[in-house]
């Protein structure tokens, strides 16, 4: 057997990929961590008013897609993604296939969101689950969009057929992948709900970059099935994603992803075959980033400091960039915020306190500078939540976008 054989023929059973979680007696402290994390995700689901949930949730797509994007090395400005939403791409072939990345990753995480409700944990943990998120994220992209180094086009959905190796990790043999795959999904449906759970997700997530299913894409394909099992466990709401955590942090997330790769060091480091303390730290690691994204959105979404940054992006609208924007907004854009999803636009008209025509003016630049949304020409108004917007509304959540053009 030649030297290449013999590297690619350490995994084909999925015995091999064990403990799928810590024992017993190195879970205390991270049940712990479990537990505070579903606390400060239900107290954060209800300081979300629903006339900030559509807008918000928009933003935090293009704001996920940009983080997945320079996690994989694949960077996009803000701006781009913003561009790219009104179907304006980079001459540059690179950069708008960059732009189409992005896209394509928001649309399928939205499609997640809207499904999620309706799954079983059988489903969220199904094999085809997995190859449906590869199918849904790359089927959107052209043939040219998806070459890959050796000049074929991934194949959207479809399990690797070629072995393959990732920095010291040799990847389960191709042919094995399938068996992988099931005792992966099998095994973590199962776990029991609550703090149990959050640890499964957590550490499903490395387990399943480790089983490396497809030809590329697999990180890319590992964050969105952990946003949808947070979805669907009720811990974000949409409202937050691992995501941003895992980008702001990378060198820490590819170094722990990493040393749970490895093998058992020592009777001292459980009994399965992959190392039981390297997965305690990347469990430690996601729980830790997770409960730091809800904390910081908790204090982003204090409703008694909103109507103040409401009220300085108006008066920046208003004095600098001289959109048309009145300052007379504050009250009815607030009220959005706090206590409706939606108004009908002659409601919002009179709580502007205008004239008529003063009013559909108002309405209607507002609309231009997405500070109000609808989906329709008469439809209803709801609060929006433009890029241009973030520095006030919501300051640090997405920094590299604070920047953009206005």
């Amino acid at each position: 057997m030649s030297d290449k054989s013999q590297k690619f023929a350490q995994y084909d059973h999925p015995a091999q990929m064990e403990p799928l979680l810590p024992a017993e007696h190195r879970l205390g402290p991270l049940l712990e961590k479990a537990n505070d994390l579903i606390r400060a995700s239900d107290q954060l689901a209800g300081k979300c008013q629903t006339g900030a949930l559509e807008g918000l949730r928009g933003l935090l797509r293009a704001m996920n897609s940009y983080y997945t994007n320079r996690i994989e090395g694949q960077h996009t400005l803000p701006v781009e993604i913003e561009q790219a939403l009104r179907n304006e791409y980079a001459p540059d072939a690179d950069r708008a296939r960059k732009q189409r990345l992005a896209l394509s990753h928001m649309a399928s995480e939205q499609a997640l969101e809207q499904r999620w409700p309706q799954w079983t944990a059988q489903d969220v943990w199904c094999v085809a689950m997995v190859q449906n998120i590869h199918q849904d994220l790359f089927a959107r992209l052209d043939a040219a969009d998806r070459l890959l180094p050796d000049g074929q086009a991934l194949e959207p959905g479809a399990l690797r057929t070629q072995e393959v190796s990732v920095g010291r990790h040799a990847a389960p043999l191709a042919a094995a992948v399938p068996e992988f795959l099931g005792r992966w999904g099998s095994y973590y449906a199962h776990v029991r709900r609550g703090e149990m759970q959050v640890l499964a997700i957590a550490a499903s997530h490395h387990r399943l970059a480790w089983i490396h299913p497809f030809a590329d894409g697999n990180g890319r394909v590992a964050r969105l099935h952990t946003h949808l099992a947070m979805g669907h466990m009720g811990l974000t709401n949409g409202l937050w994603s691992p995501l941003r955590a895992f980008a702001r942090s990378t060198p820490d997330y590819y170094a722990l992803l990493d040393a749970a790769d490895q093998a058992r060091a020592g009777d001292l480091d459980g009994r399965g075959n992959l190392s039981e303390k390297a997965l305690c730290y990347w469990l430690d690691y996601v729980l830790t980033q997770s409960l730091d994204q809800v904390r910081f959105m908790s204090g982003l979404l204090n409703l008694s400091t909103m109507r103040d940054r409401i009220a300085a992006c108006l008066s920046f609208e208003h004095n600098v960039v001289r959109s048309g924007v009145r300052t007379e907004a504050l009250a009815a854009l607030h009220y959005l915020f706090a206590t409706q999803g939606a108004l009908e636009r002659a409601d919002f008209k009179a709580m502007l306190g205008l004239g008529d025509r003063l009013a559909t003016a108002q309405v209607s630049a507002l609309l231009k500078r997405g500070l109000l949304s609808t989906d329709s020409a008469y439809g209803k108004l709801r609060f929006g939540v433009p890029q241009h917007a973030l520095r006030f509304y919501f300051p640090g959540l997405w920094p590299e976008a604070e920047g953009s053009p206005s």
